[in-house]
């Protein structure tokens, strides 16, 4: 219950407030420090433009936010019924999955700073 209460309002401050033009939002830290981008950079700008139906600026934000959104939608169908489909669960959390998903974060983290995409 708590989590649902947690997601409504972020729901509401990413909708009503504009990361880009609002003091409300922290900075990331790791670009402050070295000047590169994170792999989370760029996310709060791409949740307040997803949350208003702009996906080609979500994408420019953040573009592995805006694709990792259908695995987090299965993950969170898995985890809530984890007991009717176990074998969607066990793939999805598999050690196998999880190092893909390491992998692929990295690659994104790296090729956005020698790509500037």
């Amino acid at each position: 219950m708590l989590a649902v209460v947690a997601a409504v309002v972020g729901v509401v401050v990413y909708s009503a407030y504009d990361p880009s033009a609002s003091q409300l939002f922290p900075k990331c830290i790791f670009k402050s420090l070295t000047g590169y981008d994170c792999p989370g950079c760029g996310s709060q700008r791409a949740i307040h433009s997803l949350l208003h139906g702009d996906i080609a600026a979500a994408f420019g934000y953040n573009a592995m936010l805006v694709c990792s959104i259908p695995y987090l939608i299965l993950l969170i169908y898995a985890e809530l019924f984890r007991k009717k489909v176990p074998r969607l669960h066990s793939a999805l959390t598999s050690v196998t999955a999880v190092l893909i998903i390491l992998a692929l974060v990295i690659l994104w983290w790296v090729g956005r700073n020698i790509f500037h995409v």
